[in-house]
């Protein structure tokens, strides 16, 4: 259950983070995949993190308490900016592989997917980055509120079947809409079992 949300703070650099040993869960996507959305769903507040209808409002590492610092949830920027500059695309780049590579605190993170859309090349790509370094990592499948269930079905069959080529064993995914609450419990029970 997540009974209360905070913000704590944002960084640039994931040395910046708080120095303790506070459990967090990241949350990170393709730009506009509905990252905040979801966050605010999971937490009940429609205001926790800021949501966009354009690409790219998230530029920091953002850090929300929750349950009063039992564990955190990290909003990460969102990766395939085409909109800014490369000099900008690297300073992302860099900032994420510090969070993903370097963080110790890092209990799992989550690969935001789109389930409108077929598998695409540049979540694979990150999927795979994921696997290369040995960090763990779910799916959550997004906006599965604005297609039939057997699009979501299909996109998502289609993205595991992209994945066997080289993966042997499959994350877990979980199907989510942040205007239907679709997938909160899941998920909420997914991390409070990682956290026992």
């Amino acid at each position: 259950m997540i009974q209360q949300a905070e913000f704590v703070k944002s960084s640039s650099d994931y040395k910046d983070c708080p120095q303790d040993d506070i459990p967090e869960f990241a949350f990170i996507g393709r730009s506009n995949v509905g990252k905040s959305s979801l966050l605010n769903m999971l937490v009940g507040n429609s205001s926790l993190a800021k949501i966009s209808s354009k690409p790219g409002k998230t530029r920091l590492i953002n850090l929300f308490a929750i349950n009063r610092g039992k564990w955190r949830m990290v909003d990460l920027p969102g990766y395939g900016y085409a909109a800014i500059s490369k000099m900008e695309q690297e300073k992302f780049k860099k900032m994420i592989d510090g969070y993903m590579l370097y963080r110790k605190n890092l209990a799992s993170v989550f690969v935001l997917v789109d389930t409108r859309l077929a598998p695409q090349p540049i979540d694979l790509d990150f999927i795979n980055y994921l696997g290369k370094n040995s960090i763990p990592f779910a799916i959550a499948g997004t906006k599965s509120d604005k297609s039939s269930n057997a699009v979501v079905r299909s996109n998502i069959e289609q993205l595991q079947n992209a994945m066997l080529r080289t993966w042997s064993e499959l994350p877990p995914v979980f199907i989510t809409s942040s205007k239907t609450n679709t997938g909160r419990e899941e998920i909420i029970n997914y991390i409070e079992h990682i956290l026992q």
